[in-house]
């Protein structure tokens, strides 16, 4: 359903106009997902392309930053909610639940299952929201905020995607008349 939805999305933006799409990636859970929907455009000609911003450039590390594990509502999200919606964050019951990795899964972290997450953190609570703090969530916003304005003003000087995106068409659908 989420490929369909993003297809027929994309598809409407392009009869409308939009010839190049940029999907912004705003939560880990889509880190695999977006990308191989934007690799699926491969499959049939499309007259856009599809962009996946993700990720944040690499900046040097913050000083304000001391949880190692920080990952869904640690350090960094709570940060960054104390500066977007500061009355969702309740400091006084960060410490309620534990933020550690649980470890019910014994296999290596480059074997991947369905249920990781929840194998290690199966209050889905990953660092500790306690070490949070608005100067952190600014400086974190800040680099997000560079990092997709990079990725706007780069897709919007691209010239190259759609002209290669339209010759892999071509070439893959005469793959025998294709140079070696």
């Amino acid at each position: 359903i989420q490929l369909n939805l993003l297809q027929e999305t994309t598809d409407e933006m392009a009869r409308n106009g939009c010839k190049k799409v940029l999907l912004v990636n705003g939560h880990g859970g889509n880190e695999s997902l977006l990308p191989y929907f934007a690799q699926t455009q491969l499959d049939k000609p499309h007259d856009y392309v599809v962009y996946v911003q993700w990720g944040q450039n690499s900046h040097p590390k913050n000083p304000l930053k001391k949880d190692p594990l920080d990952m869904h509502a640690g350090q960094s999200e709570t940060s960054n909610t104390i500066v977007t919606h500061p009355d969702l964050v309740h400091m006084d019951r960060v410490k309620q639940e534990s933020g550690a990795d649980q470890k019910h899964d014994p296999l290596p972290e480059t074997v991947y299952t369905g249920i990781w997450w929840y194998a290690r953190f199966p209050d889905h609570y990953s660092g500790d929201g306690s070490l949070a703090s608005k100067e952190l969530g600014e400086a974190d916003m800040k680099s997000w905020i560079d990092t997709i304005e990079e990725a706007i003003r780069a897709v919007k000087a691209d010239e190259n995607s759609l002209k290669l995106q339209n010759e892999f068409y071509e070439k893959s659908h005469h793959p025998l008349d294709t140079k070696q």
